[in-house]
């Protein structure tokens, strides 16, 4: 929601212990999010048939007909019979401060999904990235994978900030891939106690993203991969960004095109994504990202995706 005035103007600075407000809005936008959902949209778009799993209220009908018809299998995700699916709520006033809450809702339920009950439904795991969700749940999960051998990435995004160093260590260790961003890693590093070579012996790959400079893959002994962003055609909204990347990132490991082409496709989708607002609102058409990725990265590089894409 947008607020057309100042919430500094509307603060009493000997009141706040107090505080009693309502903002009369003039504007409303409801968009569709979530970490896995907006992994799994792009995913979908690129046909690499993802699986969902996570936990939504009894009102995720409509968002579930909207990421089946983009390609998403949801018939994994467990529907609360009480509550509603989690959301986050934000006003942002004319100098673009914000105030914002977190609805938790039917996240709380992911922790009581097992990762067997899916494995026996669709065949097999090829990976099952462990993003930001119930903490429980993450917990969980990560046990299971490591348990039954089924091949994992920690992603904690969001939830990194409530988490400690033994929870931080719990679910990287033994990882096969680890997401963040830049502050996250000097953050990982700082709360988990081990230094970036340590991290490194106990992950399979560490992949960095670095906003506008792209990202840098590190696995043991090999070379580093740095690869840049594609050049955008304007900047309209980051949110979902990183997810984005995520998205072409594991949808070039189902393609089997290696690191360096992987992170390329996931650069070409969070370009995507910075141009549009919205976090699922980018239209992802065979040609025209075609022509983008060939511009961006090369004929070899193209010629190496363009088979795969769907």
């Amino acid at each position: 929601m947008t607020f057309p005035g100042r919430f500094s103007e509307q603060l009493v600075a000997d009141q706040l212990h107090t505080v009693s407000l309502s903002f009369l809005v003039d504007k409303l936008d409801i968009r569709r999010g979530g970490v896995g959902p907006n992994i799994a949209f792009g995913m979908g778009q690129l046909g690499a048939e993802p699986v969902l799993v996570g936990a939504a209220g009894f009102d995720f009908e409509e968002y579930r007909a909207w990421l089946e018809r983009h390609g998403v299998d949801t018939a994994s995700v467990r529907i609360s019979e009480m509550l509603h699916t989690a959301r986050f709520v934000v006003t942002t006033d004319a100098d673009h401060n914000q105030i914002g809450s977190f609805y938790t809702g039917a996240m709380a339920e992911a922790r009581h999904i097992e990762l067997q009950t899916v494995a026996d439904r669709v065949g097999r795991l090829d990976l099952v990235v462990i993003g930001a969700d119930d903490p429980e749940a993450m917990l969980r999960h990560t046990e299971e994978c490591k348990t039954r051998n089924i091949p994992f990435a920690a992603d904690f995004s969001q939830q990194i900030a409530f988490m400690d160093g033994e929870r931080i260590r719990v679910l990287l260790d033994g990882a096969t891939y680890l997401f963040s961003n830049e502050y996250e890693k000097g953050l990982i590093e700082s709360k988990s106690g081990w230094t970036h070579e340590q991290i490194l012996e106990k992950v399979g790959t560490r992949i960095t993203t670095l906003g506008k400079n792209g990202v840098r893959i590190e696995s043991v002994g090999k070379p580093s991969i740095e690869v840049g962003c594609p050049e955008e055609t304007e900047v309209v909204d980051p949110t979902g960004a990183g997810d984005g990347f995520r998205a072409g990132f594991l949808a070039g490991l189902r393609w089997g095109v290696g690191l360096e082409r992987a992170a390329q496709v996931g650069c070409m989708v969070a370009t995507l994504v910075i141009e549009t607002v919205g976090t699922q609102e980018y239209a992802l058409q065979r040609a025209h990202f075609m022509e983008r990725f060939t511009k961006a990265y090369g004929s070899d590089a193209a010629a190496d995706v363009k088979a795969h894409l769907a």
